[in-house]
Parts: structure tokens; C-alpha cells; sequence
């Protein structure tokens, strides 16, 4: 009788673990959601927007990685963990940014939380968000406008 118990335990367990793996996403997941629903651009393209007053840059990079590369000139630091609540209207935190109809373009290092960031943007209601291909490595290579102040 015991071993039978065993078995049936291990069984449910094993049934258990089984599911939350199958239910488990992984960051390739999510990445592949983002680019189902937002765009993103190059670094060629953004240059070309970097004076136009209809976008805005926003760095979602942590404050200690500006501090040591600088940012986008004229850009906008919101940091990834805060993003959902400073996109929310409702929210307590709301960045005017994401109300004001302009095209947003995130960035962070080489992209990737950027790309997620375009995604929740997208989820939120935000219109035509897109990421920057490449990150602020790619714009610093390419000669981007940097700016080096401390925020």
C-alpha cells in the first residue's frame, strides 16, 4: 500500500511539474511577442529623427549605465523596472511622454530590453512604439548624438 502511495504522489508531482513547465515563458518568449506588436528601426533611420519634435527617445537603461556611456542626446531616461507605471494614465507615476501622440523609440544597451519595453508599450495602448535596433552601442558606434551630462 505504501508504494502505491509513493507512486501516486511521484505521479501527481511529476503531472505538476510537467505543467508549469509547459506553462513557463522564456525571455525568447516574450521577445517574440514584443515583435509581433511593435516596430523597431536602425540606427541609419533614428539618426534621422533625432531633431524631429513628433519623436521621442527614451532610454530604458539604468541610471549607473548613463552615467558611464551618456544617453541619446535629448532623450528621455525611464527606467525599464518603471515603465508600466509610467506609461498608465491612471497611474500615480504617468510620464506625459506616453500621452503626448509622438512616435517613441526605446532603447537601451543592445536592445533587448528595449524590444520588451516596445512590447508592453504596445499592450498599454501606446501608438506605434518601436525599438532601436542594436541598442546605444550601435548609436554610439555609428557617431550618434550623445549626450554626456549627468541627469
Amino acid at each position: 500500500m505504501r508504494i502505491l502511495m509513493v507512486i501516486s504522489i511521484f505521479f501527481v508531482a511529476s503531472i505538476a511539474c510537467a505543467e508549469q513547465q509547459a506553462s513557463s515563458k522564456s525571455v525568447d518568449d516574450y521577445k517574440a511577442q514584443a515583435s509581433a506588436i511593435a516596430g523597431s528601426t536602425d540606427v541609419a533611420a533614428a539618426m534621422q529623427l533625432i531633431d524631429d519634435d513628433t519623436v521621442v527617445f527614451v532610454d530604458v537603461r539604468e541610471a549607473g549605465e548613463i552615467a558611464r556611456s551618456g544617453k541619446i542626446s535629448g532623450a528621455v531616461h525611464i527606467p525599464r523596472g518603471v515603465l508600466e507605471f509610467q506609461i498608465d494614465p491612471a497611474s500615480s507615476m504617468h510620464n506625459d511622454v506616453f500621452s503626448s501622440g509622438k512616435k517613441i523609440i526605446f532603447y537601451c544597451a543592445t536592445g533587448g530590453r528595449s524590444l520588451l519595453a516596445a512590447g508592453v508599450a504596445a499592450e498599454m495602448g501606446v501608438s506605434n512604439p518601436v525599438f532601436l535596433e542594436g541598442g546605444f552601442k550601435a548609436w554610439a558606434k555609428a557617431g550618434g548624438a550623445i549626450d554626456r551630462e549627468s541627469e
